[in-house]
């Protein structure tokens, strides 16, 4: 056995995920032995976190940005005293388990965001930072620092490569997030061998030119790890990378520096040679020494004792500032202030026509004071998304207390950080791009919606629509392809109180995040008398408008701008004694949540005839128009011209729509 403690709480550490992964027959034990003397300092003498509520609110976060090292972290939760007992670690990567392959939010106690996709978790972290400045800055008062904790992460030579971490690095770095720590585990070895092959660059040149405050340490000295991390918490203006120079699959005589340990169990007789090698008994399995166990079980008394400080504090300051704290309740238990749908504005006919996304604008400006949390900003595009706050300051590093964030020209770190700062707790995140640039964000989007976090994103320009600018900037696949992802709600409003609607149900949302997708070009705000009310969009599809009497013909179903089509095109078939009924379906997913008669009775089965419009391409639509039905779609890209000579060459018309219908019936008959 090691002749230390600390080594022997550092090597429980190693035995315990190589046991894991070797038992799976699967997994990644190279970065787990590689960084659990880092893991092992970090854990036991600076994070403050209480494993018997993994919700307290002034907890440090760590984040495994490295998420295939999953069993550094499992092995940590369970020693430090979390719910997830010994057995669930000897199940490791199977069924039913809470120690799946890769980390997953609300599936493990203390996992705080889901991780393995490289680069998420390094962008998440700084959301996270943001999300505590900001509720800092904004809540704590003197003698009162409700919010004072820290982000740490994890980070690998991939999570460096992917695009997405010089995207949150460069814009952590200009907001001087100084309570960001990132241990970097600089082992030089990727899947395919060296990195040599591929990652060159000077990374400690490359963080300090983004302003971050860097040091390197040999990643077995303890008293230098410690000694790093108490100068990266001094250091208040700059976010802090630690480099520690590690070595893969520490330990291992065979396999230590060999890419074959990333991702494969070491093999049975090389754990044994490992364990020996590190004086372990070599035929024992997860061994858990009575004396590490204690070290690490310090962490239940210590985290019952800072919490229970903390919410002594929290006490005392209700009773000065009783606002700021029952907002904060509310807050922590996923709710919004009362009366806030008060402040949801609507619109009159004679306020049109409007574009969907300045109608957004006006009500997230009426909301800003309603939800004192509500954060957001855009790529670099605010006055096309009209996602400025009016009348508060950008948050930056002097204005911590700003809720307009500039993310610049970062849509996938905008993405994964909106997720961090929904994970955090507190805050109200909402992101804004074009929609065809939802493409560079895609990846944090899917895991928002896998996570289940209540993210709103402003995705404006909505079709071929936008015109001018041509066909790079013209969304055509990208309303199906985004309908492919499980759990995330799209909903494309038709007019200006469509989408005070749409908003209302994003911020009730609470678990998943929501897409609003709006135009660019100005539309009516219809006038709803003889109408359906816009409130009705909660339900997904309703029908706008009847046929004026007994069993409609035919069924048109219009999404956002499309949906003025085909109430235009309505008008026209009656007068040639067509009786038509027009259903708004600003969300398929929103629509497909109602019960099998709600939507039986907006589609009814006896009415086979149905024609959809929608200017994107129509794959998915079979569902809804059946097989006796057609689309009005886009199967090609757009091009560059004025919008209206556009919907005219690409046949979007009421005439077109029309002759569409009335060929549709006539096929029917």
């Amino acid at each position: 056995m090691a002749k230390n403690l600390d080594g022997l709480c550092i090597n429980t550490i190693r035995t315990l995920a190589m046991d894991a992964v070797q038992r799976a027959n699967s997994g990644h034990p190279g970065m787990p032995m590689g960084m659990a003397d880092a893991a092992y300092v970090l854990w036991t003498r600076f994070l403050k976190h209480n494993p018997a509520d993994p919700k307290w609110p002034d907890r440090d976060r760590f984040v495994l940005s490295a998420g295939h090292g999953s069993m550094l972290l499992y092995t940590l939760l369970h020693l430090t005293g979390y719910d997830l007992p010994l057995e669930e670690l000897k199940n490791f990567r199977q069924w039913g388990s809470r120690t799946p392959g890769h980390p997953e939010y609300g599936h493990t106690p203390g996992v705080e965001t889901t991780t393995g996709p490289l680069g998420q978790g390094f962008a998440n972290g700084v959301g996270m930072a943001i999300a505590e400045r900001f509720l800092a800055a904004t809540f704590n008062r003197p003698g009162f620092p409700i919010f004072d904790h820290y982000t740490y992460a994890i980070v690998s030579d991939g999570d460096l490569m992917e695009g997405i971490s010089h995207e949150a690095a460069s814009l952590a770095g200009h907001l001087g997030l100084g309570k960001l720590i990132y241990l970097y585990d600089d082992n030089d070895i990727s899947i395919e061998g060296s990195t040599d092959i591929t990652f060159t660059e000077d990374v400690a040149a490359r963080f300090r030119a983004y302003g971050w405050h860097v040091q390197t340490v040999d990643g077995y000295d303890l008293a230098a790890i410690e000694a790093a991390i108490r100068a990266a918490r001094a250091e208040t203006a700059r976010p802090s990378l630690i480099i520690c120079r590690t070595h893969i699959g520490y330990g291992s005589p065979h396999k230590q520096d060999d890419p074959s340990v990333h991702g494969a169990p070491l093999g049975e007789e090389e754990v044994r040679l490992t364990k020996e090698a590190l004086g372990w008994p070599p035929d024992a399995q997860f061994l858990v020494p009575p004396e590490a166990l204690t070290v690490f079980r310090r962490a239940v008394e210590e985290g019952r004792e800072a919490q229970a400080r903390w919410e002594a504090m929290f006490e005392r300051y209700a009773q000065e500032y009783p606002r700021e704290a029952a907002l904060l309740r509310q807050l922590w238990a996923g709710e919004l202030p009362e009366g806030w749908e008060e402040a949801i504005p609507t619109f009159s006919p004679a306020d049109g026509p409007l574009a969907t996304r300045k109608a957004s604008g006006v009500v997230l400006n009426a909301l800003a004071d309603a939800l004192p949390t509500l954060i957001g900003g855009s790529a670099d595009l605010a006055p096309s998304n009209v996602t400025l706050l009016k009348g508060y300051d950008d948050f930056q590093q002097e204005t911590p207390t700003g809720r307009n964030l500039r993310f610049g020209v970062r849509e996938h770190a905008m993405g994964a950080i909106l997720n961090g700062m929904a994970l955090h707790g507190g805050v109200i995140p909402y992101g804004g791009t074009f929609l065809v640039f939802s493409d560079y964000m895609r990846p944090a989007v899917r895991l928002a919606a896998m996570m289940g976090v209540g993210v709103v994103y402003v995705w404006t320009h909505d079709s071929v629509w936008i015109g001018e600018d041509g066909p790079t900037h013209q969304p055509v696949e990208h309303l199906p392809s985004l309908r492919a992802i499980p759990n995330l709600v799209l909903i494309r409003p038709c007019d200006a109180n469509e989408t005070a609607v749409a908003w209302k149900m994003a911020l009730k949302r609470r678990d998943g995040p929501t897409a609003l997708i709006l135009t660019r070009q100005s539309l009516p705000i219809l006038d709803r008398s003889g109408m359906a009310g816009p409130e009705n969009l909660q339900r997904g599809a309703y029908v706008l408008r009847d046929a004026p009497e007994g069993r409609p013909d035919l069924i048109l179903i219009g999404t956002g701008s499309e949906v003025h089509l085909a109430l235009a095109a309505q008008e026209a078939l009656a007068e040639r004694g067509v009786r038509a009924r027009v259903v708004s379906m600003p969300s398929w997913e929103l629509f497909d949540a109602q019960p099998p008669e709600y939507r039986a009775r907006v589609l009814p089965p006896d009415v086979p005839a149905r024609l959809a419009i929608e200017a994107a391409v129509p794959m998915g639509w079979e569902r809804y128009v059946g097989p006796h039905g057609a689309v009005m779609g886009l199967d090609r890209f757009g091009a560059s011209a004025p919008y209206k000579v556009l919907m005219e060459k690409f046949g979007f018309t009421p005439e077109a729509v029309v002759e569409q219908a009335l060929r549709l019936l006539k096929h029917d008959a």
